[in-house]
Formats: structure tokens, C-alpha cells, sequence
């Protein structure tokens, strides 16, 4: 039923209603683990299904064994541990619980082609069923070819220009050095591997069982075999790009829009508007960024709920002291004057980027110094950011203590996804752009790849790189999990000189990732970089943004940063649990055509101070709303058509009408149905029921008569 109308912007009201229309449910897939695995969700809105990224676990490849260093030549203790490996179903239960038993060491690791971990809960989902995805991230992006290459996935997928072409460059690079194992091993059969046997997966030592099949053993239908290259390119063809604060609108009903989220190079936080509710999508952000667009949370404000989905801080337990006055942890709302510079003072930035330049200056000192002691630092960080500013801050580190090394980067696409940063400056930080506009390169990568202090190369095997190879040096190359690339070559041929040092990133476990290598004389720095909003930040973002409800992870409420439960309604959610979340709009904006509007005939209903019109148009959604068009016709038969009533008839309340009319009755009270029979000025009968009132009457004019005075005790449209 219809409520109330508005001038201007001609809005509809509309009544509340418990239907499925009017909840949106939200299923959490999976929460991650770190940058390089963010969380995974599922949202239904206005009846279409939402995929909020398509992660993968690239960390959970550590099970596998690297391949020897020269896999076209196999050395005998490799070859006899494959074969024994494979023949392990000849031997007996004792033996094989004997097995499992044992430590954990290099060949407890699977000796095979690595197959690789995606969510193992969205498996579960008919894909068919999926209408939209967003991928926030190129991580969020390297699950998607598994996805696409189905012939039941027909999803339309957003994501932002940058974050497309990272991603294709990673993926394609994933294939190639996927392609080291597919030589080296052969052409992988028709059937499931041998490791996914559950004889041999009892076998594993709970390190590499919890990895395989997830604490409750649920996650064994995430592994699949690696799309190959064509399965990336037909991806690709399939996504629709966005720039930032560009709308993508899907079936007229929901309204889609990327914000900066300032953890990477296009990364964003999604915006989705549709009649019943306002979301904002809100994943791993950075307020201030050193290479990427800082983030925009100014443009997240106003929307009544957010799927607060940044779990970066989770592990970290920050506790809000009077030292610290930005570790605020209840607050109330912020009126408009103080917005500005409330947001300035709790939001500020500049003790995390110092904190970030601290910590790449400590880096550089450790690669220098590991120089001067003749050994070489291997940097297989997956961070493009943390990448780009440590290429520029260790060659000045270098160059300031008079070290002339060559810094070498081996990928396949190193010298396209460097190229590639030098030409986006639009989704760069100020700092960044103000460089283009005087003349100078985005990043200082391009002047020292041009004086010869950075050399690029395609593959470890590429005679270029043995041409120019020289010791000690510096080298940038994949990948972080030590299980593919160049990496693994290069550590094995580095990991017993105690002068050279490996960086790893915070969310590799060392002791799984170093197995192979083992014994280690090369000295680890294992870093941690900010990749995330800092739980003290949270309750001050949430003030700044004024949502009406927000949904957290449950691990949020087991931290000692407290939230404000009077001032927004949490809800709370876990893995593999959907949350019913309720309508927050009790009304539907409908646009109506001006030319229509001012053929509306307005009543006053009885029993209320509303006034109520009836029309007639053509009803359809256009970018999130609700509008309705006129045609001729229609406007010129509203006054001629019968109007609609409703309500119940009060039989005294009728004679007494009748009688002021001149017109006499007499009441016959029934148990299905009442009547009034008219005496003068004529005969009529008036049959009252539940759902129907007849009038029944040789005179015309009495009739209309009875007609009128019903009418003055109904409602009418």
C-alpha cells in the first residue's frame, strides 16, 4: 500500500513487508590468510547472487617438494624417494602409521605436480546460480579462470582496469613456472593424483594433513589442477573494467561503484546500491599509500550498511592507551564541522608510513651489509608496492656506501608489469602524478633500468642472464611460497653461504617453506609490511562513515578494541554461516514522469491524515530505481475510471447517510450477509458481504444516490 508522495522527487513510500525480498542474506566463504588470500563472501541482494572476490591459496603449495635445481637430470636419493613415494600402498598399516608418526623433514613433502588450493566452500555453490562478481584485488582475482573455464558460469564480473591487467600478469606467470613441474613430472592422467588417495593422506604428518584437508578435514574438494594459459585469456575476455567511481549498473536494479582502497596499485573497496539498501563492500585499506591512491573512504560515506571484511589486524591485539591518541575505541557521531577534523586527527597516517620507511631503510642496511660480506640477497616478495619502493630505496643504499651490484629481476612478465606501472599515473598517489607533471618517471625503476643498475630478465635459463650474471648481487624474482620460479634455483644454490640473506613476507610459515632447503646457513629477515586498517582505526572509521548496521567478523568481537554498540547495530558472522540481515528502508524511491505527476487526482482517507492518487503507467528499474512513464492514454481515462474502494460498512452509519438523503431503510441482519431494504422514495434492496456490495434498484438516480452515500464511508482511489 502505498504511503505517502513527494513533490519534486516524487518518492513513494512503501509499506514493510516480511518477505525474502526485503532480506539480504550473506554467507562468508572463507576469511583468508594475509595479502595474498583475502576473504571470499557471498551476498544475495534484491535476488541476485554477489561473489565478493575469488581468491587463492598459493600458500598451501608449500606441501609440495620443489623439483631439483637441473630437472632434466635426476639424481639418484631424488629418484628413489619418488619411487618410493609412489609404491606406498604395498606396504603394510604398521609401517604406514609407523610413518606418520615420524618428523616432519624434506621428504615428508609431496614428491608430485602440485595442485592448487582455491576456497573450498564455493565449491559447494551451483555456479549457474552466480549473477555478479567483484573482485576487489589482483589477489582476489587468481581463483576466477577456475570459474570461468565452467561452462555453467555465466556471472558478470567487475573489476577495476589496473587490477585486471596485474592480475592476467600474474596468472600468466603462474602458468609458466607451473610449466617447470608439468616437464619435469609429464603430462598429469585423466584420474585424481596419488597424493589425493586417503591412504596416502592419512600418512602426511599433521603439518602437511592440516594444509591438505583443513582442521576439519572439509577442505580437500578446494584442490584443483592449474588452468592453463588459454584458460587465462578466455578469462579475461569475459571481465568489464571500471575506473574508479564509475558506475556499472546490472539489470537495472543494482548499482555498482569501486573506490580506492590504497592497499595496492587499483585495488578498491565496492559500493552497491539498489532500492532496499546501500552497501558498502569494505576490504583490506591503507588511509595513506606510498605508490597506489590513498584510500577513499570520504566516498563510502552515507550508505546504511558495511560487510566489514578486513581481517589483516585480526591477529593483533592493539589496546588503546593515553599515549596514543589515535587508538580511540568509542566515540560518538561526528557532526558535520567536526568531520574534517576529527578524520585528519584519529585517521592520520604519517606514523605508519614512517613506520614502512623505517622498516625499508632496516631492510636496505641488511642487503648492504650482506653485500659488503660478499653474500647476495635473494627478494622473493609478492608485494608489487613493497617491490617498486624497495628496487628504489636499496639501489640508494647501495650507492650511498659506494656498492656497485647489480640488481637483477627474473620473470616472465618483470619487464611488462614494470612498463606497465610507469604509465598509469591516474591511479597513483600525488606524490606519484606531481612526478609526471615535472617530467620525471612515476617510479625510479625506469632511470635504472636505463643506466644499467637494474637488468630484467624472462627466466633463470635465459642466456642473457648468464652473459651478465655476477656475484654478489641482488635479485627480485618469485615466488613467495618457495615452491615455484626462479626462487627455488636460486636458494638452493644460496642457502649455505652464511653472508647471503633471504626476505620472506609475514603469513609464510618458514619452517615448512625452508624444509627443502635445509641446512640453512643463510640468514632469514622475515618482514611484515601494513596491509590492512589497524584495529584501533575501526570504531573512528565507522564514526566518519555512519552506517546504520555493520557486519563483522567474529573475531573482531574477541579483541580488546571495543565497539560502540549504541552508536551503530553490529552483527556478527563466522565461515560457512549465513547471516539473514534485515531491510533497513522502510520506503522505495519511484521516479515518476513530471507530465504524469500533475495528472494525479488526490483523496483524503478516512481513518488517517494521508492523501492517496491512483495511476496507471509503465513500471520498470533504471540504474537502482524504480521508475514509472506515462502513456497519452492513460492520463486522459484517470478521471473516468470507477474507483477502487475499500473498508467496512458501519449499517448504521449507512441509514443515517440514506436519511439525510431523504431516502428510508430498514436493516435485515443475517449471519453470511446483511440487507438493506429501501422503503421511499422507491424500492431497492442494498446486499452487504464481506467482500462485495450490490445495489438493487429499478430507479437509475437512486441508485446513484446509494452509490454515493457507500462511498462516503469507504476509502477510495
Amino acid at each position: 500500500m502505498v504511503k505517502d508522495i513527494t513533490y519534486g522527487s516524487y518518492k513513494f513510500g512503501s509499506s514493510n513487508s516480511s518477505g525474502e525480498s526485503t532480506v539480504m542474506k550473506f554467507t562468508c566463504l572463507s576469511k583468508g590468510e594475509g595479502f595474498h588470500f583475502p576473504p571470499c563472501h557471498i551476498l544475495n541482494i534484491c535476488g541476485f547472487r554477489v561473489l565478493l572476490d575469488c581468491p587463492l591459496d598459493l600458500s598451501a603449495v608449500a606441501i609440495f617438494s620443489p623439483i631439483p635445481v637441473d630437472s632434466c637430470c635426476i639424481q639418484d636419493e631424488d629418484l628413489s624417494n619418488c619411487l618410493a613415494y609412489k609404491s606406498l600402498n604395498s606396504e603394510n598399516t604398521a609401517q604406514k602409521k609407523q610413518k606418520v608418526e615420524r618428523a616432519l623433514d624434506e621428504n615428508s613433502l609431496i614428491r608430485a605436480e602440485p595442485w592448487y588450493k582455491t576456497v573450498s566452500s564455493l565449491h559447494l555453490w551451483n555456479l549457474s546460480f552466480i549473477d555478479i562478481v567483484l573482485i576487489s584485488s589482483p589477489m582476489g582475482m587468481l581463483g576466477l579462470p577456475f570459474l570461468t573455464r565452467s561452462t555453467d558460469f555465466s556471472a558478470k564480473i567487475y573489476v577495476t582496469e589496473p587490477s585486471a591487467r596485474i592480475a592476467q600478469l600474474m596468472m600468466e606467470d603462474l602458468v609458466e613456472m607451473h610449466m617447470e613441474y608439468r616437464q619435469f613430472y609429464g603430462p598429469e592422467g585423466s584420474h585424481f593424483p596419488h597424493w589425493m588417495e586417503w591412504e596416502e593422506l592419512e600418512m602426511l604428518p599433521f603439518q602437511l594433513r592440516d594444509v591438505a584437508l583443513g582442521r576439519d578435514g572439509s577442505e580437500l574438494g578446494g584442490w584443483m589442477p592449474l588452468y592453463s594459459a588459454a584458460d587465462v585469456k578466455d578469462c579475461m575476455r569475459k571481465i568489464h573494467t571500471l575506473k574508479y567511481g564509475e558506475e556499472g549498473c546490472y539489470n537495472g536494479t543494482l548499482v555498482i561503484k569501486a573506490f580506492s582502497s590504497g592497499l595496492e596499485i587499483g585495488t578498491c573497496n565496492w559500493t552497491i546500491s539498489s532500492p532496499k539498501r546501500n552497501i558498502t563492500c569494505l576490504s583490506s585499506s591503507i588511509f595513506v599509500s606510498s605508490h597506489a591512491m590513498n584510500f577513499d573512504y570520504c566516498s563510502l560515506q552515507g550508505n546504511d550498511t558495511i560487510l566489514f571484511s578486513d581481517f589483516s589486524s585480526m591477529n593483533v591485539t592493539e589496546v588503546s592507551s593515553p599515549d596514543n591518541p589515535t587508538a580511540v575505541s568509542s566515540c560518538g557521531r561526528i557532526d558535520g564541522e567536526n568531520l574534517e577534523e576529527f578524520a585528519t586527527s584519529v585517521l592520520k597516517a604519517e606514523g605508519e608510513i614512517l613506520e614502512e620507511i623505517e622498516k625499508l631503510a632496516f631492510i636496505c642496511s641488511c642487503a648492504v651489509d650482506s653485500v659488503k660480506a660478499g653474500g647476495s640477497v635473494l627478494v622473493p616478495i609478492g608485494q608489487l608496492g613493497i617491490v617498486l619502493q624497495l628496487l628504489e630505496q636499496v639501489s640508494l643504499a647501495l650507492e650511498s656506501s659506494n656498492l656497485k651490484v647489480p640488481i637483477f629481476i627474473i620473470s616472465s612478465v618483470a619487464e611488462e608489469l614494470l612498463a606497465y606501472t610507469n604509465v598509469i599515473p591516474e591511479w597513483l598517489c600525488k606524490q606519484r602524478q606531481e612526478k609526471l607533471y615535472s617530467g620525471e618517471p612515476l617510479f625510479e625503476h625506469v632511470k635504472l633500468i636505463q643506466e644499467k643498475k637494474i637488468y630484467l630478465f624472462p627466466a633463470i635459463h635465459s642466456p642473457e642472464l648468464l652473459s651478465t650474471w655476477e656475484e654478489p648481487c641482488l635479485v627480485f624474482c618469485p615466488h613467495w611460497s618457495l615452491r615455484l620460479g626462479p626462487v627455488v634455483h636460486l636458494l638452493r644454490r644460496w642457502c649455505a653461504d652464511q653472508n647471503s640473506l633471504l626476505l620472506l613476507e609475514k603469513g609464510v610459515d618458514p619452517d615448512l617453506a625452508l624444509l627443502p632447503f635445509k641446512p640453512m646457513s643463510m640468514k632469514v629477515l622475515q618482514c611484515s609490511f601494513i596491509f590492512g586498517i589497524k584495529l584501533q582505526k575501526v570504531q573512528p572509521l565507522l564514526n566518519i562513515l555512519l552506517p546504520k548496521l555493520v557486519l563483522c567478523p567474529e573475531d573482531l568481537r574477541k579483541h580488546s578494541i571495543p565497539l560502540n554498540t549504541n552508536t551503530f547495530t553490529f552483527l556478527y558472522y563466522s565461515e560457512n554461516e549465513t547471516l539473514r540481515v534485515p531491510n533497513l528502508k522502510n520506503n522505495i524511491q519511484l521516479d515518476i514522469a513530471t507530465n504524469m505527476a500533475s495528472h494525479l487526482h488526490w483523496r483524503k482517507l478516512k481513518d488517517c491524515e494521508m492523501n492517496i492518487a491512483r495511476l496507471k503507467g509503465q513500471l520498470f528499474m533504471e540504474q537502482g530505481k524504480h521508475r514509472l512513464l506515462s502513456r497519452e492514454d492513460h492520463l486522459d481515462c484517470a478521471q473516468t475510471r470507477s474507483l477502487l474502494r475499500w473498508g467496512s460498512i458501519d449499517l448504521k452509519r449507512l441509514m443515517i447517510e440514506l436519511e439525510q438523503m431523504g431516502i428510508t431503510a430498514s436493516v435485515d441482519q443475517g449471519e453470511d450477509a446483511s440487507s438493506l431494504h429501501v422503503h421511499q422514495p422507491n424500492k431497492a434492496l442494498i446486499d452487504v458481504r464481506a467482500n462485495t456490495i450490490t445495489i438493487s434498484t429499478a430507479e437509475e438516480n437512486l441508485a446513484i444516490l446509494v452509490y454515493e452515500a457507500i462511498g462516503r464511508l469507504l476509502n477510495g482511489i
